[in-house]
């Protein structure tokens, strides 16, 4: 190699650096999580739901894995792991976008943003941060809103008294929504779709943390029957019995106790009216007992 008048090799020729590890492309990562559900990877079509972590979904596909939580293999429980019914969820209000665009293929996406913010008609393209309400699922851009809500109202001055205060408090904390008109807290209900890893973390404590103030639910119709049952089954055989026994009325008690006396003085005095010879069908004169045995027990008979 070299000095034969042939080709003469540089160090690029000789010295083999290590690849650069290929980078994702970050247009289209920002494309794939605005234009497309999170769980099934298909462009987005309402209703579009939103988890408390911001993620975008199609209702349709998130319903399915609740049915079942295979179906969308591994990547399912790591995408929509958290989501334990539709209450975790909040179905979104989303403005059209009006503005002409060219016709989208089958298999393809538009290329302008289906969604806009009704306040200054920005397009939700992942450009800007868009947020939307908990109460009432409202979405807006994040600039649109902090320009419509504005500063928070200051609160009352001490001098008012306690209740004061207290009543400053929650108008400070409390909003309309520019949309419906709905009451949400500006600190608490405005969550931001498809927010940064580091944001992201931070909505995923708070959602444990709302989760851990919940009160315990209740047993089902069919559980609490089969806790019935359980403890029916666990109980002593003397407390059934004693349950299991009717109570009855004591003047009920005293008058069949009444009519058993006067059936059997009525049965005493028919005896003692008999004469010997009916009294010998039934008893020797001797008064001795004679043994039965199984040909004869139960049954009259002279020679027994």
């Amino acid at each position: 190699m070299g000095n034969d008048g042939g080709s003469i090799p540089d160090r690029r020729d000789l010295v083999k650096s290590k690849p650069k590890a290929e980078q994702a492309d970050r247009a289209n990562q920002i494309r794939a999580m605005w234009f497309f559900c999170a769980l099934s990877k298909r462009p987005l079509q309402e209703p579009i739901v939103s988890c408390p972590l911001g993620k975008l979904y199609n209702k349709d596909a998130v319903l399915e894995f609740l049915l079942d939580r295979k179906a969308f293999g591994a990547e399912g429980e790591v995408v929509c792991g958290h989501i334990r019914s539709l209450k975790d969820l909040k179905t979104l209000k989303l403005t059209r976008n009006t503005a002409k665009a060219s016709p989208p293929s089958s298999d393809s996406v538009p290329d302008r943003a289906p969604f806009v913010c009704p306040l200054n008609l920005k397009e939700m393209n992942g450009v800007q941060p868009f947020v939307y309400l908990q109460p009432c699922g409202c979405v807006f851009s994040q600039a649109g809103l902090k320009t419509v809500a504005g500063s928070p109202p200051s609160k009352s001055p001490k001098a008012d008294g306690e209740a004061g205060s207290d009543k400053g408090k929650d108008v400070a904390s409390l909003d309309l929504c520019p949309q419906c008109g709905a009451k949400y807290d500006r600190t608490t209900d405005i969550l931001m779709l498809n927010s940064p890893p580091e944001v992201e973390e931070d909505m995923r404590a708070a959602m444990l943390a709302k989760r851990l103030l919940e009160p315990a639910k209740g047993k089902g119709k069919k559980r609490k029957a089969a806790a019935v049952a359980a403890d029916a089954a666990a109980e002593p055989p003397a407390k059934k019995q004693a349950a299991a026994l009717p109570t009855t009325n004591p003047s009920i008690v005293a008058a069949s106790r009444a009519v058993a006396q006067e059936l059997a003085k009525e049965e005493a005095r028919r005896k003692a009216g008999m004469s010997d010879a009916v009294k010998s069908l039934y008893a020797p004169k001797d008064g001795s007992k004679k043994k039965e045995t199984f040909m004869t027990m139960g049954t009259f008979t002279r020679y027994a």
